[in-house]
């Protein structure tokens, strides 16, 4: 399931989240689920043919990402797994970072760092041009929302609804089942 809160140059998306990874960390070879959200650039297009047209809205690079991340058989809210990545080269995020008050109060942490995306886009490297006080603002205002939704699909994460394998036919060795 995807979530887009769209403002002005910037976004939120919002997804469940299955992950096998790869190249684990040590400790962590089991699958991953949980909630991933992101800041993206957003870029709006130019209606064609008629004013009655739909506008082409593209979910462009992300800036950075927040993933509400725990072992796919530990109980509900564990968040063993919870980091996020502040920078990004292009589409590619940096190394995970694990902060002890984003793994204890996810949604108060995530909250604070939405609040203020100029602290935020300052910590991540991304020029404050990226965008306007009507982001900013829009933002700051959607907080409670935010979270709101994130907190619903980590509930149908923990239901088993979302944040799922996609059938079961064996163990992989990596994978992504998620928009995001």
């Amino acid at each position: 399931m995807l979530y887009a809160f769209g403002f002005e140059r910037i976004g939120v998306v919002v997804s469940d989240l299955y992950f096998v990874d790869p190249d684990p960390l040590p400790g962590q070879a089991s699958p991953e689920r949980g909630v991933r959200l992101e800041l993206r650039l957003f870029e709006r297009g130019e209606p064609s043919g008629s004013i009655y047209a739909a506008r082409p809205i593209t979910i462009a690079r992300p800036l950075w990402r927040v993933d509400l991340l725990q072992d796919a058989d530990a109980a509900p809210g564990t968040f063993d797994r919870t980091h996020h990545h502040p920078d990004f080269d292009g589409w590619i995020p940096g190394p995970r970072v694990f902060v002890e008050e984003l793994s204890a109060d996810p949604l108060t942490w995530l909250a604070g760092k939405l609040s203020d995306v100029p602290a935020l886009l300052k910590e991540t490297g991304v020029s404050p041009g990226e965008l306007t006080e009507a982001d900013a603002a829009g933002l700051r205002a959607a907080v409670p929302e935010i979270t709101d939704t994130v907190r619903r699909l980590l509930e149908r994460v923990w239901a088993g609804e979302l944040g799922r394998p996609t059938d079961g036919s064996g163990p992989a060795t990596s994978a992504r089942i998620s928009w995001l």
